[in-house]
């Protein structure tokens, strides 16, 4: 899979909204956006009126970098929710919201969804007292998310547990901050995710192909 090596930072002008890609930067006066309200590159500041392909296109770019997940996982998960009974759009992100390095991040373990993944292939993850170190792991109801008892005391972990300590915790999820757990309580919904993107432009974008 191709890495994207350039500054994060181009990706939340390009979509005009903080995605919070660079973790707690993101709520200083550093952040890009706010110094910067317009897209990259050479003809950034010259809004032009988007195609409804273009609309479609943005909307499915938006969700997908705000989970840091690549084309071929996104339209593997848009596929799924497609077979499932239901709304797709609605599953569509209760799997994205589901993957493990999504639930470290939304407990505080990472500033961000990339440096969660990271501590997550460095196996510093367990669900349900068992060491799972792939990022994309799909939790289920009932499942106890921790911090490895041997890595409680790392240092990246400690630092990023301070700085996260009043972070808003979704109600899907339980948090015990003493034994530094999760549980999940139920599925997340649409309504949980604090992501501003018209779902119907990418179940729109991908009905044509």
């Amino acid at each position: 899979m191709a890495r994207y090596t350039d500054a994060v930072c181009k990706k939340c002008r390009r979509e005009g909204i903080k995605l919070f890609l660079k973790g707690t930067r993101c709520n200083t006066n550093k952040c890009a956006i706010d110094r910067r309200a317009y897209a990259p590159g050479q003809h950034g500041k010259n809004k032009s009126k988007l195609s409804e392909y273009g609309l479609q296109l943005r909307a499915k770019q938006r969700a997908k970098t705000y989970y840091r997940v690549s084309e071929s996982q996104f339209r593997k998960y848009y596929d799924e929710a497609f077979r499932r009974q239901g709304v797709t759009s609605d599953t569509l992100f209760e799997q994205l919201e589901l993957r493990l390095d999504n639930v470290a991040y939304r407990m505080g373990v990472g500033s961000s969804r990339a440096e969660s993944r990271q501590l997550v292939g460095y196996g510093m993850i367990d669900v349900n007292g068992k060491k799972v170190n792939i990022p994309s792991y799909m939790l289920r109801v009932g499942d106890v998310i921790s911090i490895r008892d041997s890595k409680k005391d790392n240092k990246a972990v400690t630092k990023v547990l301070e700085l996260n300590k009043l972070k808003v915790i979704p109600s899907w999820l339980e948090f015990n901050k003493e034994k530094l757990e999760a549980k999940v309580l139920r599925k997340p919904t649409r309504e949980d995710v604090d992501l501003e993107v018209q779902e119907s432009l990418i179940v729109e974008l991908y009905s044509k192909s």
